[in-house]
């Protein structure tokens, strides 16, 4: 009986000591490549390009080459639901020139997501970046981060004709704006889609908006998108988009004091009426400060008629004045200052 236990405990303890060479050859093994993956926010709107920044640091303490072996990818994602569904990517073939890392040496890359995994379905992901070594035999993963893709509230949406596309198979567009929600604020997206064909052609994040604002959104003659957005208190932003989703004209204004707004012309053009452009990346000017030579001449100070004037305070005569004989014993005459009128600045 005392055998058998004596037995049982040995394996227990050489399962244990196996278990945990295992765990710190992993751990080793981890430690030679680091993986670090950083997503700007854990909310999106459908179709939003999702940029997720990865950062590879190679501590092997030798160089080593990334590049694909035998089908193996050296870079890509692990992109799964919470349940454990995979989501592949949608060109499995995908290819990306090899990397010379030296010991030490660190890289980083950015990466949209959205146009390399099918991310449309509502719900939540988990993302990990993925790194293939053939001089270590093995993969390095990223800590998993988790986003949650939804719609979004819709605000406004149409349905336009594309100019010059008639008899073509794809000749509409729906305009959509959407608002999304966060802690500290509101985002405005625009959406461009041919949902006929099932082709997305933009969802730009159009900026923070004040919800008690209530943007514009106007079509020219051409169907080009116009929306003027109040971002914060006396502040707009102006977008020019075309219904190819490429952003044609950017412009922050400063409305100090009325609204500024939208108004279609007579040609068909629209513009803004109101507000003053201007850059609010650029730098802004100094205080100058102000040198000795710019501080205002003094004025002449009152003289009482028993003191005589001082040196320098602007009196008509530039010679300095003469010193006074000493006082006799007689009671001296009172001498008397000049008039104020006699006084001038230069």
């Amino acid at each position: 009986m005392i055998g058998h236990r004596i037995s049982y405990l040995c394996r227990i303890t050489l399962g244990a000591a196996l278990l945990s060479a295992f765990f710190l050859h992993s751990h080793a093994l981890r430690a030679q490549v680091i993986v670090d993956l950083s997503i700007k926010r854990t909310l999106y709107i459908a179709y939003e390009p999702l940029l997720a920044t990865v950062r590879i640091s190679n501590l092997s303490g030798n160089t080593l080459l990334l590049a694909d072996v035998e089908g193996k990818k050296w870079f890509g994602f692990q992109i799964e639901t919470l349940d454990g569904r995979p989501i592949p990517p949608r060109d499995p073939n995908y290819e990306i020139e090899p990397i010379k890392l030296a010991s030490g040496e660190s890289i980083t890359r950015t990466v949209n997501l959205t146009q390399l995994y099918p991310l449309s379905d509502f719900g939540s992901y988990r993302i990990r970046a993925s790194v293939y070594a053939a001089e270590l035999s093995g993969y390095f993963s990223s800590p998993p981060l988790t986003v949650e893709i939804n719609e979004g509230r819709l605000l406004w949406e149409q349905t336009v004709g594309v100019p010059g596309a008639d008899g073509l198979k794809s000749s509409t567009r729906t305009i959509s704006l959407l608002s999304e929600r966060l802690a500290d604020r509101t985002d405005l997206y625009l959406r461009i889609q041919d949902k006929e064909a099932g082709i997305v052609y933009c969802t730009h994040r159009l900026g923070d908006y004040i919800t008690f604002g209530k943007p514009e959104i106007m079509l020219d003659s051409s169907n080009t998108i116009h929306v003027l957005q109040n971002n914060i208190p006396r502040q707009f932003i102006y977008s020019k988009v075309g219904l190819d989703g490429k952003i044609l004209d950017r412009v922050t204004l400063n409305a100090p004091k009325d609204r500024p707004r939208l108004q279609l012309t007579q040609d068909g053009n629209v513009v803004v009426v109101g507000g003053i452009p201007f850059d609010p990346r650029a730098t802004p000017t100094p205080a100058q400060i102000p040198k000795l030579s710019d501080r205002p001449v003094p004025l002449p100070m009152e003289q009482s008629s028993a003191t005589p004037s001082p040196i320098g305070q602007g009196t008509t005569s530039a010679k300095p004045t003469p010193r006074l004989p000493a006082p006799s014993k007689t009671k001296p005459t009172p001498h008397s200052s000049p008039s104020p009128s006699s006084f001038k600045i230069d």
